[in-house]
């Protein structure tokens, strides 16, 4: 990222990132043992279209802005081993992949913000940031309620 030398190129990586979300999300949907499950990952597919829409609209001048309030975070991610999703994962693994894509996002999102004077763009990429720590704890309540809780 650190090759990003103006709000264009800033854009288009943010752009792709967020399509590669969709991407992720679809094909794990596509490969869901259950209708619930399925239904998880084509909404975090369908939020994930959604980012990279107000990217685009950015590009045509215009920016619409979230919400910047603080999301609670259970940390699950932070003390688990990095996962490589396979045709095999499990869904243990699948959640705790998608946890640290999440955190990923936040982390990308944040920075984004930070290279910033642009008042507004610094508020999407926060409003952005939030969305992803909100998509994240989604993901670890599902961890907690349909993992932890099984073990």
């Amino acid at each position: 990222m650190t090759d990003l030398n103006n709000l264009e190129e800033i854009l288009d990586y943010a752009i792709d990132m967020e399509q590669a979300a969709v991407d992720l999300y679809t094909k794990i949907a596509e490969k869901a043992s259950t209708e619930h499950n399925r239904q998880m990952f084509l909404s975090f597919a369908q939020e994930e279209r959604g980012h990279k829409i107000k990217l685009e609209n950015v590009k045509l001048g215009k920016i619409e802005i979230g919400s910047t309030a603080k999301v609670q975070d259970l940390k699950i991610a932070d003390y688990a081993n990095d996962v490589e999703l396979t045709d095999n994962s499990s869904y243990q693994d699948i959640l705790m992949f998608a946890m640290k894509q999440e955190k990923q996002a936040f982390r990308l999102y944040t920075d984004l913000a930070q290279r910033t004077d642009n008042a507004d763009i610094k508020e999407l990429f926060l409003a952005l940031a939030h969305e992803e720590a909100n998509h994240k704890l989604r993901f670890e309540i599902e961890y907690d309620e349909n993992v932890l809780r099984e073990n």
